[in-house]
């Protein structure tokens, strides 16, 4: 019984038929790997695109296997070889497929259908649950963790870390594999020979999502919160997610740009969105949350000190007025400024506001008249006592001293 059930199961395992690959195609999928990324040991992503006839091959990781990582990897895949594949051989991921329907036939995901229109390439799909159906890019994914991540990668950021990953690409080209007596280099040449040309603009890579800001001036994406100028409140925005940001834009106008969390339930600020209402409601400012961590220099609270000591509520609100500095000039210029009005004693918001674009329009803070040669020229001379005299002398007789002599 044992023989027969052996020689039953021998039977029963799949053969396979030698492939050969044509120039001009790809494979990719997405791996995952660990990593220290800005001292933060994190578990990364990363999409793999191969080429089956030359072994050439392409890696870029990511904080999450999204649909905008999936497709912006194809758009860096693309620039990186400087051609587009005539097809594309995946799995059936749901950042490609969104149903699979009677027949085999793949509904695809729209932002993927919206690559696809982009650079117009062929797609093609495995069997589901069959990896074997691209083994060269299944083979990829093992060596870039084998050769690439191991041991695992340090870097202070995925773009750091991405660089990496391209030099290591482009140096694995010089390689001869086994089976072939032709570097990978070489043989790129008919595969880059069969490409497609890229369009004039790349793929726009994002995530597209219409929100409406809420009364606390914050735009949701992903579970997560992001802040926008509050006189946006309550309108209609397009919220746009990138890999390494998020974009808002109102009536096509991009009024918010912030570094992408992808933490869960976050809340991500900018603390110059809300200035504009803090000065209506100055009282708030102590409590509000988009201005805490918000590192500010010492001269800043020195100059918050001094003007409410000397104005109370009124100097809270003209030291928002001086933050507000910050919303059209650099951080670092405004406390230039401020350091430089505290030096001189001119504690207000004009003195700091006039010592800054002196600064930036590099003229002196006093008023010098030969920048204004139209302006009438002053003499100012001191004082002589004796001109009082004359003014005694040649004054009018008064009413006492009218009438006959005697």
């Amino acid at each position: 019984m044992r023989e027969y059930v052996a020689q039953a199961m021998q039977r029963a395992r799949e053969m396979f038929v030698p492939l050969s690959h044509r120039p001009g195609h790809a494979q990719a999928d997405f791996g995952q790997a660990d990593g220290y990324i800005a001292g933060k040991k994190v578990r990364f992503h990363y999409l793999c695109v191969d080429l089956p006839h030359s072994d050439g091959c392409f890696v870029k990781a990511y904080p999450a296997e999204t649909a905008e990582a999936f497709c912006d990897g194809h758009v860096a895949a693309f620039e990186f070889f400087g051609g587009m594949p005539q097809s594309i051989l995946y799995d059936n991921t749901q950042l490609a497929v969104a149903r699979i329907v009677k027949g085999g036939q793949r509904l695809r995901s729209h932002m993927f259908a919206e690559l696809q229109s982009h650079y117009l390439f062929n797609d093609r799909f495995g069997r589901p649950g069959k990896g074997n159906d691209k083994g060269k890019v299944e083979g990829l994914v093992g060596y870039a963790r084998r050769n690439f991540m191991t041991p695992l990668p340090v870097a202070e950021s995925f773009a750091a870390l991405n660089a990496r990953f391209l030099d290591a690409c482009v140096k694995r080209r010089a390689a001869v594999l086994r089976g072939h007596t032709t570097t990978i280099a070489e043989r790129m040449q008919a595969d880059l020979a069969a490409f497609k040309d890229l369009p004039a603009a790349p793929y726009d890579a994002c995530h597209k999502v219409a929100t409406r800001v809420s009364s606390l001036s914050l735009v949701r994406y992903r579970n997560n919160d992001y802040s926008v100028p509050t006189r946006y409140g309550h309108q209609e925005v397009l919220a746009k997610g990138y890999v390494d940001r998020v974009e808002i834009a109102c009536r096509g106008e991009t009024i918010a740009t912030h570094v992408r969390s992808y933490d869960k339930a976050d809340f991500v600020y900018n603390p110059l969105h809300y200035l504009a209402l803090l000065e209506h409601k100055s009282k708030a400012l102590d409590q509000a949350a988009p201005l805490d961590g918000w590192a500010l220099a010492e001269c800043i609270h020195r100059l918050r000190r001094l003007m409410e000591a000397r104005m109370g509520n009124p100097g809270r609100r003209e030291f928002i007025q001086v933050l507000r500095l910050m919303e059209n000039f650099h951080q670092h210029q405004v406390e230039q400024a401020v350091t430089e009005a505290l030096r001189l004693g001119a504690i207000s918001f004009d003195a700091v506001k006039m010592l800054l674009l002196a600064r930036l329009e590099n003229r002196p803070v006093r008023l010098d008249l030969t920048f204004y040669p139209y302006l009438p020229a002053a003499t100012i001379g001191a004082t002589d006592p004796s001109a009082y005299l004359g003014l005694l002398a040649n004054a009018a007789p008064g009413p006492a001293s009218a009438g006959v002599s005697p």
